[in-house]
Parts: C-alpha cells; sequence; structure tokens
C-alpha cells in the first residue's frame, strides 16, 4: 500500500469523526440556547475565549452592553467553534494532498476540492448564524452544511479505503444502478426531513404541537402554513426564541411530521427492497432500526414537552441515521465489486 495513499485516509477518518463530533457539538449548543453564547465572530466578546477574569468581563460589557456575559453558554458555543476551525485545518490538509495526488489514478481529487471549499461555506455560515442573530434560514442551512458535510467526508473515506486496497472499480449492473437510485431517494428524503427539523429547531416550533397523534385537540389553533415558510423575514431582529404566532410554528411541527411518515414509509420499501442480501442486509437493517427509533423519540419528546436528553438523543439520532443510509449506499456499491470479481473468477 502506499505510504502517502496510508495517510491521507487515515486523516480523512480522523476528519470524519471530528465532523461527528462538530455536528453533535453544534445540536447540544443550539438546545442549550447558546448560539448567541458569544455576540460576536470568530472570538467570543472580542476575544480569543469566554471572558472570565472581572477585568475582561468588564471590557466584555462595554463593548456589548446589551449582550450579557453567560460563562457556560459561551464556553458551549466556543468549543463547537473550536472543534469546527480544526475540523477546517483538517479538510484543508486533505485537500493540499489531493491536490499533490492528482495524477494518481481514481484518486478523489476534485471531490476532495469541492469540500474544502463546502468548508469555506460552512465558515461563512458559522459568522452569518451570529451576524444575522440566529436568522432561522441562515440557521437551518447551516446544520444541513454540516451534514452534507459529514455525507461528503464519509464517501471520501471509503473511496480512499477502496483506493488503498487497490479496488479496481468495475462496471455496474443494471441492479446495482437501479438499487442505489432508491437509496439515494432515500437519501434525499432523509435530507428533506433533516431540513424541515432544522427548521422546526430554528422557529422553535418543536414545543407548538401538545398532542403527537393531533396537534392541538384541546384548542382552536388553525395552523398558518403561509407564515411558517416566510424564508426572508426582516434582517436585523433578534430571532433567538423564534419569532412566529403559535399558528405558524404549529404548521411547521404538523410539515415535520408528514415529511417524516413519508420517510417511514419509504424506509419501510427499503427494507423490502433489500433485507435479506448478502451486502446490504445489515446496513438496511440498521436503518430501518434507527428510523423506528426516531419516531419513538419524536413523540417522545412531544408527550414530554422536549427534555433535553430526549431532544438531544433526536438530534443524535437523525445523525446516525445519515450514517446508516450512507452506509447502505455503500453496501449497494459492494454488491457491484461482488459481481465484478465473479465475473472475473
Amino acid at each position: 500500500m502506499d505510504r502517502q495513499l496510508l495517510w491521507n485516509r487515515r486523516l480523512a477518518t480522523l476528519a470524519l469523526g471530528l465532523a461527528l463530533l462538530v455536528v453533535a457539538l453544534g445540536g447540544w449548543t443550539r438546545l442549550n440556547d447558546a448560539g448567541l453564547g458569544c455576540p460576536d465572530w470568530p472570538g467570543c466578546y472580542g476575544q480569543l475565549t469566554v471572558p472570565m477574569a472581572e477585568q475582561q468581563l468588564q471590557q466584555a460589557e462595554a463593548l456589548y452592553p446589551h449582550a450579557p456575559v453567560d460563562i457556560h453558554k459561551g464556553w458551549l458555543e466556543m468549543v463547537h467553534r473550536y472543534a469546527a476551525g480544526i475540523l477546517g485545518l483538517l479538510v484543508m490538509a486533505l485537500a493540499v494532498m489531493a491536490w499533490k495526488q492528482r495524477a494518481v489514478a481514481h484518486y478523489p481529487w476534485r471531490a476532495t476540492l469541492a469540500l474544502a471549499g463546502l468548508i469555506i461555506v460552512q465558515a461563512l455560515f458559522g459568522m452569518w448564524t451570529v451576524t444575522l442573530k440566529l436568522l432561522p434560514l441562515v440557521v437551518t442551512l447551516h446544520l444541513l452544511g454540516g451534514l452534507l458535510t459529514l455525507s461528503l467526508l464519509f464517501c471520501l473515506r471509503m473511496r480512499l479505503q477502496h483506493l488503498a486496497a487497490d479496488s479496481v472499480p468495475v462496471r455496474s449492473t443494471s441492479e446495482v444502478v437501479a438499487g442505489r437510485r432508491w437509496v439515494m431517494a432515500g437519501l434525499l428524503l432523509l435530507f428533506l426531513q433533516l431540513a424541515m427539523g432544522g427548521w422546526t429547531s430554528s422557529n422553535y416550533a418543536g414545543w407548538a404541537c401538545t398532542d403527537w397523534l393531533q396537534c392541538n385537540p384541546q384548542s382552536e389553533i388553525e395552523p398558518d402554513f403561509g407564515a411558517a415558510f416566510e424564508l426572508f423575514p426582516g434582517v436585523g431582529a433578534n430571532y433567538e426564541g423564534g419569532h412566529l404566532p403559535v399558528e405558524a410554528r404549529a404548521a411547521i411541527q404538523i410539515s415535520h411530521r408528514v415529511v417524516a411518515l413519508l420517510l417511514l414509509g419509504y424506509v419501510a420499501l427499503l427494507y423490502w427492497r433489500f433485507a435479506g442480501r448478502s451486502a446490504t442486509g445489515s446496513a438496511v437493517g440498521w436503518v430501518g432500526l434507527l428510523t423506528l427509533v426516531q419516531a419513538v423519540l419524536g413523540i417522545a419528546n412531544v408527550k414530554l414537552a422536549l427534555p433535553l436528553a430526549l431532544a438531544t438523543a433526536h438530534h443524535l439520532g437523525a445523525v446516525a441515521l445519515l450514517v446508516a443510509m450512507l452506509w447502505l449506499y455503500e453496501r449497494v456499491g459492494k454488491e457491484t465489486q461482488e459481481v465484478g470479481h465473479g465475473k472475473n473468477a
């Protein structure tokens, strides 16, 4: 095995693990209402760390009199930023290595450079999340960008693993191409559901419905779907806590549930399509199990009014489901190798 390729794969593995941590920390920061724990970017109250000494606190109060220092929330936000910054450096290192390896056959150097570009965009959205004071569209896109970064790192890691193992790509059969299309449709539907989850969270709509089967059966609230999806409200307001009326938040919650039901049905189709196969059976089993767990956690969050532990579990479950779906896509590709080796035998 080429030594440089081995180091590239190890670095990609490290970046993938850190991306998982960054996404988890982002959710934890959000769920603790610490998105504005530091009112500026990239520092915190004009400093590299959260102000804690008396003189630092006085300077912070003078700079941001309308944003009192909350040390706990500040550290939640800064730890997330530190981890994201280290991830950015790792991805840039991967990009430099990829450029040097661009002459190597089948090396995914273009995909790696695209990933580096995405990291730059993510940094901008991280800044806008703060400077635009948790504008829901920016917060949601920042979440989706983080999940897309995680997805691309997963794919990059797998491609480098195949390259290190001298796995020569073989021509996909029509069955494998069709199978991958099934999984890709599931991934797109999952990303739609993740976007709905992000929109629900960024508009503080998780508590808008008091019942899991209906929304608010004991009240006369009429969901307002028009106001629920206004993407460009006025810029400049502080959106911490949300600005939408309860009717709009109820509409967001209902929409989130509808997409969840669609995803649940589609995952059932995926299970019917792939269960029992040697290459994909385990992966589709995990996809099905995690989807059911997510549904149960969603219901529990509604019934118990979003306790922090359950809300965090729901966030982590969504990330785990994404990874499982990506693994399923990879395993469908594994069937391509098995078919190719069978023909060459």
